[in-house]
């Protein structure tokens, strides 16, 4: 599969429907993926989650159209997926930094945000090497902060050298990284937890459901060597792979300098 190629009909697919329902699903199947794993894929590769980017390219052409069609704001704010006239113009305001009612008169301040495309001439040769686990359920017990994409990369490791020094004495050498999602399907936001699999009350219980796993073995227990493994795992092991993700958190077991990187799939 081009994941460039895919990418671009994507894209395309999005344009057009604009000013309809957007369907996750038709977006997966583009992919030969599921939801969760569109919603990971794409804002890696764009640096930007697909919500937002289609919310931009709504409120982009919403613009245009206050300044050129004879169109009532409320009109158009169902037309692009408001339920009214406020919240359309509290998100117009966010991204424009103007009012839609002052736009006739003030166009110069308009913003644009104009459509992607991606180069379908890349050519990556990169390989993954991993085995297929299935492991009984997991009680595990941790803590954890609320963290986002962009900043994931120095939460985490702050995280856990903080939880490391507090803890690492009375219980042990921390055994278990772990990536929540508040939201399951949505990319920005968050969770990361270290944890122990071992009762300690002052933790948190997190139960774990059988399942399989994708086992990525890195031989390092730096962040940024699991990071590059995570970030290839979504945008080029994923598309090119026929396993569907289980909406599950991501583990990381630590041990003898070593990650086993995990991401649960369906049967």
């Amino acid at each position: 599969m081009n994941i460039y190629k895919v990418l671009n009909e994507i894209i395309e697919y999005i344009d057009e429907n604009l000013e309809n329902n957007i369907d996750y699903n038709e977006l997966s199947k583009m992919m030969g993926t599921n939801e969760y794993a569109i919603k990971r894929i794409f804002p890696l590769i764009t640096n930007i989650s697909i919500s937002e980017y289609i919310r931009n390219r709504r409120l982009s052409n919403a613009g245009f159209d206050l300044y050129k069609k004879d169109e009532k704001i409320i009109d158009i704010a169902i037309k692009y997926g408001y339920d009214n006239a406020t919240s359309f113009s509290r998100a117009f305001e966010k991204f424009h930094g103007i009012k839609p009612s002052y736009v006739k008169t003030n166009p110069e301040k308009l913003k644009t945000f104009p459509k992607l495309h991606f180069n379908e001439d890349i050519v990556d040769n990169h390989s993954m090497e991993y085995s297929i686990i299935e492991m009984d359920e997991i009680v595990l017990y941790g803590k954890g902060i609320k963290t986002i994409d962009s900043t994931i990369s120095k939460d985490a490791p702050s995280f856990f050298k903080k939880m490391e020094r507090k803890y690492s004495k009375k219980y042990g050498e921390i055994p278990y990284g772990m990536i929540k999602y508040e939201a399951r399907f949505c990319s920005d936001n968050y969770e990361y937890w270290i944890a122990y699999d071992k009762k300690i009350d002052e933790f948190e219980e997190i139960i774990i459901p059988k399942s399989k796993w994708l086992l990525f073995r890195i031989n390092s227990q730096e962040p940024v060597d699991i990071r590059n493994v995570s970030q290839n795992f979504y945008k080029k092991f994923v598309p090119s792979s026929k396993y569907k993700i289980k909406p599950l958190p991501e583990l990381e077991h630590y041990y003898n300098g070593i990650t086993d990187f995990l991401v649960a799939i369906e049967n």
